[in-house]
């Protein structure tokens, strides 16, 4: 088999991709710690069913976009329905703090002092990226999708996040059911606009809403013309769930993994079989879950629990809820914050922060027992290796270079170091006698990590 070509990009513990062997270790997924609720429903400009959050990062400043009023749909005027739904936005300097702007651009109950950026059946589901493709003209760097009806996907441009219009006259030419969130973006790696929507699998044909809820995928080169869908593919004897959104995103600093973190959906649990004291219309439970690519089509769910579940709070026991909002962000020194939708349905419908350690995702974890790790064969570039771990006080990582036939190569072996012990996002290793290991670049190794109660978050190669 030939080394994986590593050079000097940050890998990740959240898939087998660089590992040979485990003994004493395991894949680990670590849960997001919640936070403070950043957004909460104000009547008339939003309501219960306030949703489809997604966020982007501009000139310092995080701007929020949501469905915000969304009126029950009459079962004989379903155009006045998604007819009167809003597109609104919000907008806050540090991640946490987020204000309603007066933008002045639609009238809701006699004023235009609101936070609304549009009404209309888009704003059902609109969803926003920044466009990093240099052929982008800087008047549509922002470009953004939004659904109409089931089967139509449209897509708009703006130059200040504000100020919309329609991209291509009429809708997107793609196939697909758009009526939970879409997301699009520029792929920087690949080269490419990305589209992440939904689709319906194993269904029996009676209705294209049979089956399983599922997640499909299809590419542009000028975001108007799509080529064909293609839905998620996983390993052998993954079972089906139903996956109702996907928030997928590329990992900021490690672009060429694809995150993603699909709201699942449990309809047959209903919250009157868990307290029937709640009346809550609709059927169904909601957690979430979290999945990775390095191609955008096969996707790998190596943890198929929760990423984050429902929790103490009653309110989150109900169909459609702990949905991750599209949207990463740096929001301290050793901190990245994303965020969820809760209470869906309820007159406290809002959204609240999590906070995750960058590349923090997931580990190679071992108790007080310790374990070891040897990676695949590899190849990389620069005279570092670098490491992101935490340890226990009594807990440590200790690592050896190896030749492709597994022995130690002189210098670099376990007990040619100290055992590094602390909580560190890119730590350089370092042997005592040599820390530059320029001389081995272009050469196939191994590495060999020892750890006792610790975490290996992610590692990388370079010079700096």
């Amino acid at each position: 088999m030939q080394p994986i070509n590593l050079s000097t990009r940050r890998e990740m513990f959240n898939d087998r991709y660089l590992i040979e062997t485990l003994n004493g270790a395991s894949l680990y997924l670590h849960e997001p710690i919640p936070r403070e609720t950043v957004h909460q429903i104000k009547k008339p400009v939003e309501n219960s069913t306030a949703g489809c959050y997604n966020l982007v990062q501009e000139n310092g400043k995080i701007l929020l976009y949501y469905r915000g009023y969304s009126p029950p749909s009459p079962a004989d005027n379903p155009q006045k329905f998604e007819d009167q739904q809003t597109g609104n936005l919000l907008i806050s300097e540090d991640g946490v703090n987020f204000k309603r702007p007066e933008l002045g651009l639609v009238d809701v109950e006699g004023s235009t002092l609101n936070n609304v950026l549009f009404r209309g059946r888009q704003g059902h589901n609109f969803c926003v990226f920044i466009d990093e493709n240099p052929a982008a003209a800087p008047e549509q760097r922002f470009k953004a999708v939004g659904g109409e009806g089931q089967n139509l996907l449209h897509g708009f441009c703006s130059p200040d996040g504000i100020h919309w219009e329609p991209f291509h006259q009429g809708p997107l030419k793609v196939n697909g059911m758009f009526d939970s969130v879409n997301v699009p973006f520029w792929d920087n790696y690949s080269k490419c606009y990305r589209l992440f929507s939904r689709c319906f699998v194993n269904g029996d044909g009676s209705s294209p809403y049979s089956g399983f809820r599922a997640i499909q995928s299809c590419t542009s080169e000028d975001f108007v013309r799509w080529t064909s869908p293609e839905p998620h593919r996983y390993d052998d004897g993954i079972p089906l769930e139903h996956l109702y959104t996907n928030a997928t995103m590329p990992c900021p600093g490690a672009e060429h993994i694809l995150l993603s973190f699909p709201m699942r959906f449990v309809p047959e649990r209903t919250v009157e079989n868990l307290k029937p004291y709640m009346e809550y219309p609709g059927d169904g439970i909601s957690d979430a879950v979290f999945m990775t690519s390095r191609d955008g089509v096969h996707w790998d769910r190596t943890f198929m629990e929760a990423w984050v579940r429902p929790g103490v709070e009653e309110r989150n026991w109900t169909h459609r809820n702990q949905t991750p909002a599209v949207g990463l962000f740096t929001t301290g020194p050793k901190e990245w914050s994303m965020y969820l939708s809760e209470h869906y349905g309820w007159d406290t419908c809002g959204l609240r922060r999590v906070t995750i350690r960058p590349h923090g995702f997931s580990s190679i974890r071992t108790g007080y027992k310790g374990g070891e790790l040897v990676t695949k064969s590899l190849n990389f570039s620069g005279s570092t290796l670098f490491l992101n771990y935490s340890t226990s006080a009594v807990g440590s990582i200790s690592v050896e270079i190896q030749d492709m036939d597994g022995h130690s190569l002189d210098g670099f072996n376990l007990g040619d170091m100290a055992p590094m012990f602390g909580d560190e996002l890119d730590a350089p290793v370092l042997w005592k006698s040599s820390t530059n290991l320029s001389q081995l670049n272009g050469k196939p190794i191994r590495i060999k990590f020892q750890l006792k109660d610790a975490d290996l978050y992610s590692l990388r190669f370079g010079d700096s």
